[in-house]
């Protein structure tokens, strides 16, 4: 999709109130394009609608829970009732953890998966149909937790492995259709996905997150995706860590885990 006719367009953005959905819907915003915010965080959301409507940007305010499948049919009824049509999605919305397997309740592994794949998967089916009637983008945001190990964070990775699985599949469904479908895996981002993790039992996470030390800015982040939609292009690795991440998983994989491990190992206790 390029640049020029995002002015026409409509874009549906979910987990907008946080550091990287708002940041895009900012950029998206600043295109020209119509904004779909979605997210659950009412409050956080009524401030951001409020802002972008005060640049002169047209914004539809969405407070919902992705992880309900008939109220992200109703998100996508609503888009069309205030702007008519929807072009792009970007499955932003997520949660993370931080705790080893053996300390982590399974009702958070399920949580995360909830929202993190299952909530991808209800706003994707509910606008599909929309999307392709106007050969439209979807994005899925995901990490190197997506297609390499990561200690600490095992429902967390699973999520994101699905992610991938799910639309890489979905691409080759829909590309002969005009539509593009891309992966981001960004590795760290100064947001508050890190402080909002929760620990093995659920509550907030008390460990020490551990970093590359190289954290790319939402802003940062939002314009390399916003390039990546506009070349149609499937795989985003938007910052040099993720780039490293990726080929060294695949060149010397035993090398990858030893490395990760001995640095994201230092959150846990105990961790041989």
């Amino acid at each position: 999709m390029s640049h020029g006719k995002l002015s026409t367009k409509v874009v549906l953005i979910t987990g907008a109130a946080g550091g990287l959905g708002a940041a895009l819907c900012r950029r998206y915003a600043a295109a020209g394009a119509r904004i779909a915010a979605l997210d659950l965080d009412a409050a956080k959301l009524d401030a951001l609608t409020t802002s972008l409507r005060a640049t002169g940007s047209e914004v539809l305010a969405l407070p919902v829970d992705i992880t309900d499948a008939a109220a992200c049919k109703s998100a996508v009824t609503a888009t069309l009732a205030q702007f008519g049509a929807l072009d792009g999605l970007i499955n932003n919305a997520g949660i993370s953890h931080r705790s080893l397997l053996a300390d982590t309740d399974p009702d958070v592994i399920r949580r995360v998966m909830e929202v993190n794949f299952f909530g991808a998967a209800n706003l994707t089916q509910a606008a599909l149909a929309q999307i392709l009637a106007r050969q439209g983008f979807i994005v899925a945001i995901s990490s190197v937790a997506g297609f390499s190990p990561l200690t600490g964070r095992t429902g967390y990775a699973a999520s994101k492995h699905a992610l991938h699985g799910f639309f890489d599949s979905l691409r080759s469904e829909v590309e002969g259709a005009g539509v593009d479908v891309t992966l981001v895996c960004p590795a760290f981002i100064r947001t508050g996905i890190g402080a909002a993790a929760t620990d093995g039992s659920g509550a907030p996470a008390s460990s020490p997150r551990i970093t590359s030390g190289g954290e790319s800015s939402a802003e940062e982040i939002a314009q390399r995706i916003f390039n990546a939609v506009a070349a149609g292009r499937k795989l985003l690795l938007p910052d040099a860590t993720a780039r490293k991440a990726w080929w060294l998983n695949r060149l010397a994989p035993g090398l990858y885990a030893r490395i990760m491990k001995r640095r994201m190992g230092r959150e846990f206790s105990g961790l041989r």
